[in-house]
């Protein structure tokens, strides 16, 4: 179910990076977001239907009356990010889901290691107004392609106490990960959001943590790794609720066939990065392949993302 929202402003905040604030059209207050939380917006476009996108809320969660969003015009984009640009004006009605949140910060964690890049910046923001509005101790590394690409520069350069920059055509090169995280504190949780090679250099510099003390918002999954046989193989999906059973090839995602079988299945990205499609497991294992869930959430085994994860069973049983 969708909620219409209007745009009552936008703005710039760095090359090819706009903010929009969405407000309700009555005036009535919004629902409740926590830090890095994100809203399902269907984007209009003027050429065709509309997409359906994923864009993390960078405003105080204590503001009740609105919601930010900070979208990148990105040149490869499928289309999204173009349309938020080029069609989406003050007085525009978006029809909106959410907020939900995959990316949650612990607020018991004593301190934070926050690390950006590019519109990554964007969940992180509301975690830093997070931080500082509880007195917590925290410190951002941010890094940009350019100074005059980096969104909210101007808000982050005052903190120069918690703030560290790394701006690509200054430095010559990607910042050195390990020389500018050094050694971690265990209490420290590690939040990071931007393109896929910088979470990479984090996640093996963190290799060694307790994976629930590290936490990533990706936006696109990993390149496909080799699968074995057994890894790639037909299963079997029990449909609960329906009382159907059917077969997954191995060329097939379950979300395929639950498409194939009439199932009207939420979904967005079918890459395994936003969560939409997150089901209920009723028995056997699954083969996790998600960047939504955490460490201790897949041993649980209680949800899956059928867009991208399989059985490690020979048979699945989804409350559907």
């Amino acid at each position: 179910m969708t909620t219409p929202l209007i745009v009552t402003g936008v703005r710039a905040e760095a090359c090819d990076v706009l903010s929009f604030e969405l407000r309700d059209p009555d005036g009535k207050p919004l629902a409740p977001f926590s830090p890095g939380a994100h809203l399902e917006i269907d984007v209009p476009t003027a050429n065709g239907p509309g997409l359906v996108r994923h864009y993390s809320i960078s405003s105080d969660w204590r503001d009740t009356d609105h919601y930010v969003v900070t979208v990148a015009r990105a040149a490869g984009s499928r289309g999204g990010s173009i349309a938020m640009h080029h069609d989406v004006r003050v007085g525009t009605t978006l029809e909106v889901r959410g907020p939900r949140n995959h990316f949650p910060l612990d607020t018991e964690a004593e301190s934070f290691r926050f690390v950006a890049g590019g519109i990554g910046i964007t969940p992180i923001m509301s975690m830093v107004r997070w931080c500082i509005a509880n007195n917590k101790s925290w410190s951002l590394l941010y890094c940009a392609r350019s100074k005059n690409r980096a969104a909210f520069y101007d808000q982050l350069s005052s903190m120069t106490e918690q703030v560290r920059f790394h701006f690509d055509d200054e430095h010559g090169a990607p910042p050195d990960i390990a020389a500018e995280l050094g050694q971690l504190d265990l209490r420290d949780h590690v939040y990071c959001c931007g393109p896929t090679p910088l979470m990479d250099r984090v996640r093996e510099h963190c290799a060694d943590r307790d994976p629930d003390s590290v936490h990533f918002e990706w936006f696109t999954a990993d390149p496909s790794p080799q699968l074995t046989e057994s890894q790639t193989g037909e299963f079997d999906i029990v449909l609960r609720r329906r009382g159907a059973r059917a077969v997954v090839p191995p060329d097939r995602s379950i979300l395929d066939i639950l498409e194939e079988l009439g199932v009207n299945m939420p979904n967005s990205c079918r890459e395994g990065v936003c969560g939409t499609c997150e089901t209920t497991v009723c028995a056997g294992e699954v083969d996790h392949r998600d960047h939504v869930l955490t460490p201790s959430e897949k041993a649980a085994n209680q949800t899956m993302m059928v867009c991208v994860s399989r059985a490690a069973s020979a048979t699945l049983e989804l409350d559907i």
